[in-house]
């Protein structure tokens, strides 16, 4: 590390030193990827950027899907067993395709089984427990989080590359991971394109209490105008992913609690029995957004930033904890090898590692809902002969099981195998 100018603020030191690893963004994705450089390689002086204010993580209402392969990699990081104490395991998926006020929602596909080694495939889990868990940890390995620090921009130079915040100041690093979100400043800034497209929906997401348990099952019920997923949660409690039209999750979002708690029981149905609203209602514009590269010299795009897809197969998180894997390795290897971590040549590594696998996501959840999000009948009927087709053949249901759980490959990184880098 080499000295720069002074630094000011809540997070001020001596010295301004050039960051090896300058990470923007301070979510699950952001937070996982700096403890597990540091993890890995401690001597890497590793720094956490995040815009949101103080505190604000404590105030996110919604939960969040945790495949097997994930969870492995989280218990590499040390923190699982704090999140898997407020996590609900998914032991059972059913999936229902009807009307919304057809008296009968026949079943087409029942997923049941383990990500292997006896493990549910998923686990369900309320963000603020899992990003506590990140912060907490990423606190005891020292990594600095500085607060209420809006990235703007940033130029790259041959050994460096320089952050703007939007106070004025300036952070120098080795390396700049992006991980603000789907709208990225940071990736305008690098001048990388995306492919956007507008589903013209929105994902209604609260919390609700019901009075029957849930036995750790999931239930996806696909509607006319999308699908309607009730995810268990610790307790008697459900997350709900509930999508429509955007004038149409507009207006329900606006209503009052009558009129929204009807609405949402006529989805739901009674076989929990009644049903609460405890989390605050919010929702989400939907649509598939790539971005066409994931790195420039100096530079890194994960999570959000590098793509954002319809939550319809509930793999958005673990494909930004897939960045992470990657990401990661690719870091600690090179810095191993005595190699430059920012160079081109480096993350183009990590780039051929992960951008099929997320084109292919993409393409999948795209495929996906425009052939779920309709009423068309030849439609309905050939995707409900299909997943009757699924339920009965064995070895395509065991796929299919193994996808969700993210089971990985040899050629995965060692992280989502449950290994250290």
């Amino acid at each position: 590390m080499t000295d720069a100018t002074p630094e000011t603020g809540p997070s001020a030191r001596t010295e301004q030193t050039v960051d090896d690893v300058l990470i923007a963004g301070g979510g699950y994705v952001g937070l996982s990827l700096a403890v597990a450089v540091k993890m890995a390689a401690p001597h890497l002086a590793v720094r956490v950027v995040d815009g949101a204010p103080e505190g604000a993580w404590k105030r996110d209402g919604r939960a969040s899907a945790i495949a097997s392969a994930a969870a492995s990699m989280l218990d590499v990081l040390g923190v699982w067993q704090e999140i898997a104490a407020e996590a609900e395991p998914i032991r059972r998926m059913v999936i229902t395709d009807s009307k919304t006020g057809d008296p009968v929602r026949p079943v087409f596909l029942t997923f049941e089984g383990d990500g292997g080694d006896g493990k549910p495939f998923a686990h369900m889990v309320d963000n603020v427990a899992m990003v506590g868990a990140l912060r907490a940890r990423a606190q005891a390995l020292g990594i600095p989080i500085q607060q209420s620090a809006v990235a703007e921009s940033f130029r790259s130079g041959d050994h460096q590359v320089v952050l703007s915040l939007a106070d004025g100041s300036t952070l120098p690093a080795r390396l700049l991971v992006a991980c603000d979100g789907v709208r990225s400043r940071l990736r305008q800034s690098a001048g990388i394109n995306t492919v956007i497209f507008d589903y013209g929906q929105s994902g209604i997401v609260t919390t609700v209490e019901h009075e029957r348990p849930h036995d750790g099952t999931a239930h996806e019920h696909f509607l006319p105008a999308g699908p309607f997923a009730t995810l268990p949660l610790k307790g008697n409690r459900s997350s709900l992913v509930w999508t429509e039209r955007t004038e149409d999750a507009a207006r329900l979002i606006e209503s009052d609690d009558l009129i929204f708690e009807d609405q949402l029981e006529r989805r739901f149905g009674r076989r929990l029995g009644a049903l609460k609203v405890v989390g605050p209602r919010r929702a989400f514009p939907l649509g598939l957004t790539l971005a066409r590269a994931f790195v420039a010299p100096r530079f890194a795009l994960a999570g959000d930033a590098a793509h954002g897809i319809h939550p319809i197969s509930g793999q958005g998180l673990n494909l930004g904890f897939k960045d992470v894997a990657a990401l990661a390795e690719t870091i600690v290897e090179a810095d191993r090898l005595g190699l430059d971590i920012g160079s081109l040549s480096v993350l183009e590594r990590y780039q051929i590692w992960r951008r099929f696998d997320t084109f292919r996501m993409g393409v999948t959840t795209d495929v996906l809902n425009r052939l779920f999000s309709n009423d068309v009948t030849p439609v309905r009927a050939l995707r409900d002969f299909g997943l009757g087709l699924v339920d009965r053949l064995s070895p395509l249901k065991r796929f299919f099981i193994s996808q969700a759980a993210g089971e990985a490959s040899p050629s995965d990184p060692r992280l989502l195998a449950g290994r250290p880098i």
